[in-house]
């Protein structure tokens, strides 16, 4: 690695730092499809987020030509631009980019944008530590302020649009538990068979802090659960369709199946797929992948705000919701000052739930 002399910038007489020049590590690819592939697979990333990588990045590849990239069913069948790698390095570049960029960012949400906008940084960083190029062409292009979402409640028919989804059973179940138990995710998919009391209707979970509480369930749970759990007594509720591969933890195998206990990576990953288009119910199947659907945390939002919408009192609400906090609660309710709303409900709220507790712990 050589270092370049430090040169002047402007009358000003401001200096500019000393730039490293990198020394290839290997040789680098010839074509920027070439250079995308060996970053997914040279930096590590994981095989399920590889194909949402290659997508935000083919669509960076038209921009970096200087074309904006085709959306919806234009982008069917459209070939991507076949250039060097090397022209990263045009020094017109980043302009041209920042205004591509600008254009097309216009047409999604803050958390869309920053989120393409920090997948092209890693690939192109990656790049620059292996030499294969010198310059950011991105250095123009801001993150865009997400503004506070106080929106995370799903509304209710499309709640009653998710039930619908043509999913398999794991899913259907999964998600309808999460719901109708307003359980954590990562607490759900901890859940073992032997952690389940279908008769009552609830389940044993492990807790923030480790803490043993208990999640209960409706009747669209408890009508799925037998079907999923078919004949097994033991091991992971929640399985993946593969046998477990060597090494995995035994207590995330299940001693009857030989297959894994599904990952929350992989649940999410599941789900955000499956409510695309419900997410952005406009736009057309043919160009769902530059887009987001939900998270598996806004059932358990819904599911306590459409409580509190629907009048449950404060002591249920905060046994259900397992926070140790009545304050805790103000994000499920709208209209009044959540303050007012549970003014003087703490000392009340605490005996009440704290006595739910214990009854059901019985």
């Amino acid at each position: 690695m050589t270092i370049e002399p430090v040169t002047e910038l402007g009358s000003g007489g401001a200096l500019r730092l000393p730039r490293a020049r990198v020394v290839p590590m290997s040789a680098p690819p010839a074509l920027y499809t070439a250079a995308v592939e060996r970053y997914l697979t040279g930096a590590g990333i994981a095989k399920s987020s590889a194909r949402i990588y290659r997508i935000s990045l083919t669509t960076w590849g038209w921009m970096l030509t200087g074309e904006p990239a085709p959306i919806g069913p234009a982008r069917r069948g459209a070939k991507p631009p076949v250039f060097p790698v090397a022209a990263i390095d045009d020094p017109a570049l980043p302009e041209v980019l920042a205004e591509l960029a600008a254009a097309r960012a216009d047409e999604m949400d803050a958390d869309t944008v920053n989120r393409k906008l920090s997948i092209a940084r890693k690939a192109i960083g990656w790049w620059q530590r292996q030499g294969w190029i010198d310059c950011d062409p991105t250095i123009g292009i801001e993150r865009r302020p997400a503004p506070p979402d106080r929106t995370k409640a799903l509304a209710e028919n499309q709640i009653v649009a998710l039930w619908r989804l043509d999913v398999a059973l794991r899913e259907k179940t999964q998600w309808k538990m999460l719901y109708e138990s307003a359980a954590r995710a990562n607490e759900v998919l901890r859940l073992n068979v032997e952690d389940l009391y279908p008769q009552d209707k609830r389940g044993k979970i492990t807790a923030k802090g480790g803490a043993i509480e208990w999640i209960h369930w409706q009747f669209g749970t408890a009508q799925l659960l037998p079907r999923l759990i078919a004949r097994r007594t033991r091991g992971p509720l929640f399985l993946t369709d593969r046998k477990a591969p060597a090494g995995t933890p035994t207590l995330d195998v299940c001693p009857e199946t030989g297959r894994a206990r599904l990952s929350y990576r992989r649940a999410e990953e599941i789900f955000e797929e499956n409510t695309r288009l419900l997410a952005n119910p406009l736009a057309s199947p043919d160009g769902i992948e530059d887009l987001d659907g939900w998270t598996l945390h806004r059932l358990r939002h819904s599911a306590l705000t459409h409580d509190a919408e629907d009048g449950t009192s404060t002591p249920i609400l905060l046994a259900r919701s397992r926070h140790a906090s009545v304050r805790s609660l103000e994000r499920y309710v709208s209209g009044p000052d959540p303050p007012t709303v549970f003014a003087g409900c703490w000392p009340a709220a605490v005996g009440v739930a704290a006595g739910w507790k214990a009854c059901t712990a019985r």
